[in-house]
């Protein structure tokens, strides 16, 4: 099984449960400040961070479901917009089970109709553990409840793990889920009436959706089976952009090794260095756009274009749209 890895905009979550307690945390805080939204963060790093961050509270009755409750559509990315702008509870089950890969580097979640229920559920092989099991599992819950309120009904909610051994702890999983909780589970999973399935969303933006919709599949075709050396490079790319002129010979140095020999790993995967220069330049566009402290001057920069209107040619070219709309569009749906 491909190793699991979340994205530096999830992680984000933990630094803003940070801020909401006031813990300065200045090791964690570090970690967390040097991914970029667009970055992978290995699970092994990611229950780790939780492990030492949530141990600062100890007081606490299970603390992951508070970070997973603050979850807001930047945490997702693209993934997040897209489930924001679809038209119906169905619609956003749907986008999710299509490109969780971008989430966590593999596709785990199957959704199953039984009887009057919808099951989304992930195998236990699947699970990342109990903190970050719970994080994801109440920040999926946590973001529907923001969209539908009261209408957002749970039928139950079972996790891998094995049940808390505190009552007070049991009980906080009963009263944030507000529905029936399994431990100990043949798999993880949300069920939901399957009359809810039909319940509309009130950020419902077709033409939004049709763009992210083709950004995502962009992005899935970026990295159909990412591999080491693509995320090595990807992230080299990212350090270097900045600073302009990025060419195949500075990746190499920055991965010591030789350009033959970068050459040769990418042509084994079927890589283009055009085309993963290109990928990478979207993806990271897509995020800065979501970031209003950030001007198409800055994002230009980012990216490593000489000027604002050969990043402005280029976004036109990948996605069919300028920039000023793109960050318009997602504004409008952020202000829902």
């Amino acid at each position: 099984m491909t190793p699991l890895r979340v994205t530096g905009a999830w992680v984000q979550l933990l630094a803003d449960w940070l801020d909401h307690q006031r813990l300065p945390a200045p090791g964690v805080r570090a970690l967390l400040g040097s991914r970029r939204p667009a970055d992978t963060v290995p699970i092994t790093l990611w229950t780790e961070l939780l492990e030492q961050a949530l141990q600062m509270r100890p007081e606490l009755t299970a603390p992951a479901l508070a970070v997973g409750a603050l979850v807001e559509p930047r945490h997702l990315g693209v993934l997040g917009y897209l489930i924001l702008s679809s038209s119906t509870l169905g619609e956003a089950m749907q986008a999710y089970s299509r490109y969780e890969r971008l989430f966590y580097g593999a596709d785990l979640a199957s959704v199953e109709v039984e009887s009057s229920n919808v099951r989304l559920c992930w195998p236990a092989s699947a699970s990342t553990g109990k903190l970050a099991d719970t994080v994801a599992i109440a920040a999926l819950v946590a973001f529907q409840r923001r969209l539908l309120g009261n209408l957002f009904v749970l039928e139950s909610v079972s996790f891998a793990f094995a049940p808390p051994d505190q009552p007070q702890e049991r009980q906080a999983y009963d009263a944030f889920f507000a529905c029936e909780v399994h431990f100990s589970a043949a798999e993880t999973a949300v069920v939901l009436p399957l009359e809810s399935l039909a319940r509309p969303l009130p950020g419902s933006d077709p033409d939004l959706r049709a763009l992210l919709d083709g950004q995502a599949q962009a992005l899935l075709r970026a990295a159909p089976d990412t591999g080491e050396i693509d995320r090595a490079v990807q992230q080299a790319l990212i350090r270097c952009l900045p600073e302009g002129r990025v060419t195949l010979a500075r990746i190499a140095v920055q991965l010591h090794l030789s350009v033959r020999s970068l050459q040769r790993r990418l042509a084994e995967r079927e890589i283009c260095w055009r085309q993963l220069l290109d990928q990478t330049r979207e993806q990271l566009a897509s995020e800065y756009l979501a970031d209003a402290s950030l001007s198409a001057t800055d994002i230009a920069f980012l990216l490593g274009f000489s000027e604002q209107s050969a990043f402005n040619r280029a976004f036109r070219r990948w996605t069919g749209s300028s920039p000023e709309r793109y960050r318009r569009r997602l504004a409008s749906v952020q202000e829902m």
